[in-house]
C-alpha cells in the first residue's frame, strides 16, 4: 500500500469513491474535489494500490476550533498555517473496508499533523463511529450545532497533538 497526497488526475476516482461511501446529500461532487484538490491538495491522503485508490481522508488546515458546514464549501477558506487539521472525510470503499487502509490513512494524517506542528485534528462523524474514532485518540465532544451537513446528525470529536 502507498499513501500519497492528491493530484488533478484524482479527481475523478476520488468523487466516485464518495459516493460510494456517503449518502448523496453527504457526498462531496467532482466539482467539489476539484475545488478542494486546488486548493489544499496535499491535505488528502491516498491509499492506494495497484488497482487504485482504495480509501482517502481529506480536509483542510484553519484556526478555527470546531467544524462548519461552510468550510465543506470554501476551500479557499484553507490556511496552510492555521493550527488545526479538519477531516471531512474518511473514506472506504465497501469492499476493501475492514483491511486496515483507513487505519493506514488515518495514522498518516496524524504522523503528517504532528510533523507539521499542528495543534490537533478534528472530524464530525455519526454516532456509530465514535468508537473507531476513538481507537485514534480523538475525544467525542458531543453532537455538533455547527454543522448539520447532509441532513445528518453529527458528532465533533478531536485528537489533540503532542509533537
Amino acid at each position: 500500500m502507498n499513501i500519497r497526497h492528491a493530484t488533478e488526475r484524482d479527481i475523478w476516482q476520488l468523487a466516485q469513491i464518495e459516493s460510494r461511501c456517503f449518502p448523496e446529500a453527504e457526498a462531496a461532487s467532482a466539482a467539489e474535489i476539484a475545488h478542494r484538490v486546488q486548493y489544499y491538495g496535499n491535505h488528502f491522503w491516498l491509499a492506494a494500490e495497484k488497482q487504485g485508490i482504495i480509501s482517502f481522508a481529506d480536509g483542510f488546515v484553519t484556526d478555527y476550533l470546531n467544524l462548519t458546514d461552510a468550510m465543506y464549501e470554501h476551500a479557499e477558506m484553507h490556511n496552510e498555517k492555521g493550527h488545526w487539521q479538519m477531516i471531512f472525510g474518511v473514506n472506504t470503499l465497501p469492499e476493501y473496508r475492514n483491511q486496515g487502509y483507513a487505519t493506514a490513512v488515518l495514522n498518516a494524517v496524524i504522523e503528517d499533523c504532528r510533523k507539521q506542528h499542528r495543534s490537533g485534528i478534528v472530524l464530525t462523524c455519526k454516532e456509530h463511529m465514535i468508537p473507531y474514532y476513538a481507537r485514534f485518540g480523538f475525544i467525542d465532544e458531543g453532537v455538533t450545532d455547527l454543522s448539520m451537513h447532509g441532513g445528518a446528525v453529527w458528532y465533533q470529536m478531536r485528537r489533540a497533538l503532542d509533537y
